[in-house]
């Protein structure tokens, strides 16, 4: 079983409903049809923490590809053994065989409960992004909601809720993204980013990459510039960072097995 996911719901989120957990399974096809993952430039900054408690024994590490080594750097942290890293890893729990057999379910509610883990996750991001002069920090339904408001509290941007169909009140732009068996829409308010803004988008997890797509189409329809896309975890072997293309992409840790 490989893992994909985590998740603030005990819902199953497919790519037309409103919540979104991530999940393992031995169907590479059927994982693909129902997740996002993770994608972005080749150099963007990758730290990958191996230490899930609930699944491996061994103490945490922390691993940067030799493509990211040279990005080390940029990491807000400054040190790829910062003990924030591997707070946060340990803190997300995982959950074999849920919600059905042969899944493992990974579920960050257990992040947000740990008061210092959740704090460590939004300093890093606070970190990495206080001097970019982003004016926007657009979060995606719907955990997106949960790491982007602080997160734009703390650099002096305005927060923008990007959601599925029919959630948002008043005219909306729209813009609709492929899945394995159909289609799914993203919405932003008309009016909520200008021409010229510079905007990070958040999400807690990346897998196939598709809603991340959608946001930087969206936003970039409108002339605004995407700073970067910004997760928590990310799901490597979904290969999402390839549907990203050029746009940027940065994550705290990587799931276990990437």
């Amino acid at each position: 079983m490989m893992l994909l996911r985590s998740t603030t719901s005990l819902i199953l989120r497919s790519k037309s409903s409103t919540s979104s957990p991530a999940f393992t399974t031995s169907s590479s096809t059927f994982a693909a049809a129902l997740f996002k993952t993770s994608a972005a430039k080749s150099h963007s900054p990758l730290v990958a923490l191996r230490n899930y408690r609930s699944t491996l024994p061994s103490p945490p590490r922390c691993a940067v590809s030799e493509s990211d080594s040279v990005q080390v750097e940029e990491m807000a942290a400054g040190d790829v053994q910062d003990p924030r890293l591997e707070r946060i890893a340990s803190s997300i729990r995982v959950i074999p065989d849920f919600p059905k057999p042969g899944i493992m379910f990974q579920d960050i509610t257990t992040l947000l409960l740990d008061t210092q883990a959740f704090k460590d996750t939004i300093d890093l991001l606070v970190e990495r992004y206080k001097d970019k002069e982003i004016s926007v920090v657009a979060g995606i339904e719907a955990r997106g909601f949960i790491f982007g408001p602080p997160i734009a509290l703390a650099i002096g941007a305005k927060f923008v809720p990007m959601r599925k169909p029919n959630k948002l009140p008043g005219k909306v732009i729209s813009e609709e993204y492929s899945l394995e068996y159909g289609t799914d829409t993203m919405e932003m308010h008309v009016g909520a980013v200008e021409a010229g803004e510079r905007a990070l988008i958040i999400d807690d997890l990346i897998a196939t990459g598709g809603t991340l797509g959608a946001a930087i189409r969206l936003l970039e329809r409108v002339g605004v510039t995407v700073v970067e896309c910004a997760c928590v975890i990310a799901l490597p072997e979904l290969k999402g960072r390839e549907r990203l293309g050029d746009n940027p992409l940065f994550v705290l840790i990587n799931a276990p097995g990437a």
